[in-house]
C-alpha cells in the first residue's frame, strides 16, 4: 500500500514544491529548476490536483500549508537518501560534505551543543547548520522539515521521526548580589511581583511560569528583553533583573560570586529529547551518537 501511494506522488512535482518552498516565489524556484515559471506552476496545480489539497499560500514569500509541510520533508527526506545512496556509490559528488540541519535551544547552543558536534566523526564529512529556537518550539521546525534533527521538550515523537530521552536541564533562579538585597529582602510571592525581571524574547514565559509556582500571577511587568543566552546570564548577573539561570552557566558565577541562588529548593528541571528523522542514514546516526553521549555527561538524568 505505502508503495503504491508513493508511486502516486510524482518526485518531479515534490521537488518542485520543495525549490517554490526554498526559494519563496515560483519565478525563484524556475529560476533554480532551470525551467520556466509556467513550468513549476502547472507541476504545483498538478501536484494539488493529485493530493486534494492546497499545498501552497500564495503570499509573498510562499508558505507551504499542513499538507504541503508534509510533502516537503518528504521531499527533503527523499534528497537525503539520494546524497546517502550516491556517496555509499562512489558516484559524482560523493565527495561533497554532507550537511545536516538540526534545531537547537538557545541554552544547549550555549552550554553542550557545540561540544556534542566536535565529537562527530568527519567521516563521512558533515557539515552543520544549526537553527536556534526555543525548545518548546524546535519540533515545529522538524515537523515543517526544516531540519532533520532537533533538540525539543517534547517526548511524543514529530510523525515520521524517532525520540530519544537526552536528559534534564536544570535552571536555578538568580539574581546579583546587589540586586537581590535591593529587590528580593522580603517575602519572595510579593518580591518577584514588583522586582524587574530578564527574559530571553516575547515567547518566553519560563520566568513567569515559575512566578505562578509561588502563587503569583506572572513575574513583573518591568522586563529586559534579552535573545541571547550568554547574555541573558550577563544581564542577571549585571543587575538589570532576575531570571531563571541554567545550572552550567550558573554554577561558574556563583562561585565568583557574581550571582545568588535566592530559592535555592526551587530550581526547575526541563527535560530535553532528541528527535530525528526515521532515516537509515549515516550522517543522522553518527550525529545521533554524539549527541546523546555528550547530553550524558552535560545534562542531569
Amino acid at each position: 500500500m505505502a508503495t503504491a501511494a508513493f508511486a502516486e506522488l510524482p518526485l518531479d512535482q515534490v521537488r518542485t514544491l520543495l525549490a517554490v518552498v526554498d526559494e519563496g516565489t515560483f519565478d525563484a524556484a524556475a529560476a533554480a529548476l532551470h525551467v520556466t515559471p509556467s513550468a513549476v506552476s502547472q507541476r504545483v496545480k498538478a501536484l494539488e490536483q493529485r493530493t486534494g489539497r492546497v499545498l501552497l499560500l500564495r503570499t509573498k514569500p510562499v508558505r507551504p500549508t499542513d499538507s504541503g509541510a508534509v510533502l516537503v520533508r518528504l521531499a527533503r527526506q527523499v534528497a537525503r537518501l539520494e546524497r546517502d545512496a550516491y556517496a555509499e556509490l562512489g558516484l559524482s559528488g560523493a565527495g561533497e560534505p554532507t550537511r545536516v540541519s538540526v534545531a537547537v535551544n538557545a541554552d544547549s547552543l550555549a552550554t553542550w551543543f557545540l561540544g556534542a558536534l566536535t565529537r562527530v566523526s568527519q567521516e563521512p564529512r558533515l557539515c552543520f547548520e544549526l537553527r536556534r529556537e526555543d525548545e518548546d518550539h524546535t519540533a515545529a521546525l522538524l515537523r515543517e522539515g526544516v531540519v532533520m534533527a532537533a533538540v525539543t521538550s517534547s517526548p511524543d515523537p514529530v510523525p515520521g521521526c524517532t525520540v530519544q530521552y537526552l536528559g534534564r536541564m536544570r535552571y536555578l533562579a538568580c539574581a546579583g548580589p546587589a540586586f537581590a538585597e535591593r529587590h528580593l529582602d522580603g517575602p519572595l510571592r510579593e518580591s518577584l511581583a514588583e522586582a524587574p525581571v530578564v527574559v530571553f524574547d516575547r515567547r518566553d514565559d519560563f520566568q513567569d511560569g515559575f512566578a505562578r509556582r509561588l502563587g503569583h500571577d506572572g513575574a513583573s511587568s518591568a522586563r529586559h528583553y534579552v535573545p541571547t543566552s550568554e547574555g541573558f546570564a550577563e544581564a542577571v548577573a549585571a543587575g538589570l533583573g532576575w531570571g531563571m539561570v541554567p545550572e552550567p552557566q550558573a554554577d561558574p558565577m556563583l562561585r565568583a560570586g557574581r550571582l545568588v541562588e535566592f530559592a535555592p529548593d526551587l530550581a526547575v528541571d526541563v527535560p530535553l529529547y532528541w528527535q530525528q528523522w526515521k532515516l537509515d542514514s549515516p550522517a543522522l546516526a553518527t550525529v545521533a551518537g554524539a549527541v546523546v553521549g555528550a547530553a550524558r555527561e552535560a545534562l542531569r538524568r
